[in-house]
């Protein structure tokens, strides 16, 4: 994965705990938008100045084959909750 395309522009936490707000998946972090990972409804959200933008009357679908290269493409996946817990987990 290239530093630019792992380089998210907004908090790690914030990012794995967004989801896709019509599908509630994951989102991939592809080519400088979000992308939901639900293969049905392919929808792409932007990210204005470090800011996402998770209105669904915003976003735009995809056809098949962007939707396919923005998933085969680099750029990290949304980890969820459990991800951000261990990361903020205290020593016992």
């Amino acid at each position: 994965m290239s530093e630019e395309s792992s380089k998210l522009p907004f908090d790690q936490d914030l990012f794995d705990l967004l989801v896709c707000p019509q599908a509630r998946v994951p989102l991939k972090y592809t080519g400088g938008r979000l992308v939901s990972t639900d293969a049905a409804t392919r929808r792409s959200y932007r990210v204005d100045e470090g800011i996402p933008v998770m209105l669904i009357e915003e976003s735009t679908v995809l056809d098949e084959p962007s939707w396919r290269t923005a998933m085969a493409g680099e750029g990290p996946v949304g980890a969820g909750v459990a991800a951000v817990q261990a990361r903020h987990q205290r020593p016992a």
